[in-house]
């Protein structure tokens, strides 16, 4: 008996990193899955491993049309939605002077404004279960601030506080909404965009001297998609080798 049996989700950013490790995980557990990635390829090869409990959907979070066109195969394919994953997410890193406006619009659309999307879209398939549940990841990012992280931590400051709203207005349907925020973890996401001397500093900075893997994170998310929180809203689950202690 898995903790997802009978649950459908979908996990957006899920070609790689912390996604595909929430597929894998969800999947073990029962789930059917709706893989979601701008990454066509990368997304296709992931859903293909695991037959015919997933299916892989092109997918830019950034624009409702294509949220809607998930949801509208998603149903079709597995019926209403039990668990949303809102991981997406996208950081740029350069000094202050450096930054664009490009860039910052660019991390905006991506990391906050794909997740409220994701919870607009998604909500009227939501209230139809009787135990829903949106974990949004955000970061460490979204505690304290970080040089040369602005416009990502402008992001993911305000993917926790949207979830706390979303966690209020969502109750009376028996939705929970919850945020995850990840340290450092290794991903390609962060072993490709973030400086080397960072990566050296956060590892230095973490008490547990390492870097996070994905598929810790994924645990932690799949406690929060599962009835094992089934108390748990409008909060924050930080895993990040206790670097915010």
């Amino acid at each position: 008996m898995g903790k997802l049996d009978h649950k459908v989700a979908i996990i957006t950013g899920a070609a790689q990193g912390i996604g595909a490790a929430c597929a894998e995980l969800f999947i073990k557990e029962g789930a059917k899955v709706v893989l979601t990635d701008i990454n066509e390829t990368l997304g296709k090869q992931v859903a293909a491993t695991f037959h015919e409990q997933a299916m892989f959907i092109t997918h830019d979070v950034s624009k409702r049309a294509d949220w809607e066109h998930v949801l509208t195969e998603t149903r079709k394919r597995f019926g209403e939605v039990d668990v949303l994953v809102n991981n997406a997410g996208i950081v740029i890193q350069k000094p202050f002077e450096e930054a664009t406006d490009e860039d910052f619009h660019l991390t905006y659309n991506i990391n906050q404004f794909g997740v409220y999307l994701g919870m607009h879209v998604c909500y009227p398939s939501l209230k139809t279960s009787k135990e829903g549940s949106i974990i949004n990841v955000s970061s460490t990012s979204g505690f304290v601030g970080k040089a040369g992280l602005m416009a990502y931590n402008g992001s993911k400051f305000a993917v926790r506080g949207m979830t706390k709203s979303a966690a209020l207005e969502f109750a009376k349907d028996n939705i929970r909404v919850n945020s995850v925020h990840p340290g450092f973890i290794k991903t390609p996401m962060t072993e490709e965009h973030i400086s080397e001397a960072y990566k050296q500093k956060a590892i230095q900075d973490t008490p547990l001297k390492r870097a996070g893997e994905a598929c810790e994170v994924a645990k932690m998310i799949l406690f929060l998609a599962c009835d094992d929180s089934s108390f748990s809203t409008g909060s924050e689950f930080i895993i990040d080798g206790g670097r915010l202690a």
